[in-house]
């Protein structure tokens, strides 16, 4: 599926506690070396389930090419 939006990670104040990774029903979000989340750009719809579970407030929902 490509929507047009996508789930984007601030990798900078990411803490990767994997709360993003469960909740994303697409699997599109894994936690890269235990260090930020990563997202698949192929699988995410921008739903925005991951951005409302951060704790850290450090995922946004944007028009994806941005």
């Amino acid at each position: 599926m490509n929507n047009k939006r996508i789930a984007a990670v601030n990798t900078d104040i990411c803490v990767a506690c994997g709360a993003c990774q469960t909740e994303c029903p697409m699997g599109a979000i894994s936690v890269y070396k235990g260090c930020y989340a990563v997202v698949d750009g192929a699988k995410c719809v921008g739903c925005g389930k991951c951005s409302r579970i951060c704790p850290a407030g450090c995922i946004e929902i944007r028009e994806r090419g941005i």
